[in-house]
């Protein structure tokens, strides 16, 4: 009997050739390849981005590049999108994919922490996937803010941490905890619009409100 995930795979978009081939090197050559966005979350983060318009994304959290790669679909040609990776060891497995894609020309690959790296990039971002250590999610989020435009977006995987944020949760478990603190601290900021839309893990997309320009 089919699954309802199945279901809707079967009635969306396929994935690419490449993506699919970059699907299943993950799984047999990487070490946790369950972080990899896959087929409903990449066509979900390339549909939502192709309603965007970016011009420039930063990604925070390269891992094997599938949901770089989904992204940079959205991108005009003069488009850029920044994928920074702290674990150097998958930088080169990343950008083989990279280079061929139509897309991978868009995409500037950084290595290094992302908290010493954002505030060297001299750009005003469209859009921001924080997609890295949760225990930074917090951190992240004021690091990419003022630069992201007024009326932009950033997106944060894995606010529902597999159900875990419902739980009762180890005193050691940083990972959950950094979820937890992040849902509340992003709940309570009133310069953005916010949902979590329970896909896989939990995805929060939030908007940065404009400021409203007084009237003479």
């Amino acid at each position: 009997m089919i699954d309802l995930e199945s279901y809707i795979l079967h009635h969306s978009d396929d994935e690419s050739d490449l993506l699919a081939q970059l699907n299943r090197e993950t799984h047999v050559k990487i070490l946790n390849p369950r972080m990899l966005s896959g087929h409903l979350q990449g066509r979900i983060l390339s549909m939502l981005a192709k309603m965007i318009q970016p011009k420039r994304i930063l990604e925070l959290g390269t891992f094997t590049g599938y949901s770089a790669l989904c992204l940079a679909e959205s991108l005009p040609e003069d488009g850029i999108l920044y994928t920074i990776e702290n674990n150097d060891e998958l930088e080169d497995f990343a950008a083989g994919f990279f280079r061929r894609s139509p897309h991978g020309h868009k995409i500037k690959q950084l290595v290094g922490n992302a908290l010493d790296l954002i505030p060297v990039l001299d750009e005003e971002f469209d859009l921001v996937l924080i997609d890295a250590d949760k225990r930074e999610y917090i951190a992240y989020y004021n690091a990419v803010f003022d630069k992201v435009r007024q009326g932009g977006y950033i997106f944060a995987d894995n606010t529902l941490w597999a159900g875990k944020v419902i739980e009762n949760i180890a005193p050691n478990d940083a990972q959950t905890a950094g979820i937890l603190q992040f849902n509340e601290y992003v709940k309570n900021d009133l310069r953005v619009e916010k949902v979590i839309f329970p896909l896989r893990d939990g995805l929060t997309v939030i908007r940065k409100k404009q400021k409203k320009t007084a009237i003479l």
